[in-house]
């Protein structure tokens, strides 16, 4: 678990996912969206798993839950409002999921 706290791994997918999201506030074609699912669902599942092994149950159920909202393979169609808010409210997930999840406090129930 120590191992996991002092690198960090997850700080880079999470940051590209936060410049990505704010990103898709601006007009861009359909494959930018396309791009931004597969990049959100894979930092979400990556985070999960770092969560899990930091001993963070709450960080891997709700990076799971976001790897599931952005998959690509089964899309969640919402309208442009919905998804503006919900790429908001991601951001700032992923930018809370950087600072505590890097903590060497345990939040989970891990033995």
């Amino acid at each position: 678990m120590q191992e996991y706290n002092e690198r960090k791994p997850h700080w880079i997918p999470c940051a590209i996912s936060i410049v990505m999201l704010l990103g898709s506030f601006l007009d861009w074609p359909y494959g930018y969206y396309q791009l931004l699912r597969i990049v959100v669902c894979g930092s979400a599942a990556f985070t999960a798993f770092v969560a899990h092994e930091t001993g963070k149950a709450w960080g891997m159920w709700l990076f799971i839950g976001l790897a599931v909202l952005f998959n690509p393979i089964a899309p969640i169609h919402l309208d442009r409002e919905s998804w503006t808010v919900l790429d908001l409210l991601t951001a700032a997930i992923f930018g809370v999921g950087i600072a505590v999840i890097s903590r060497g406090e345990s939040g989970g129930n891990k033995t």
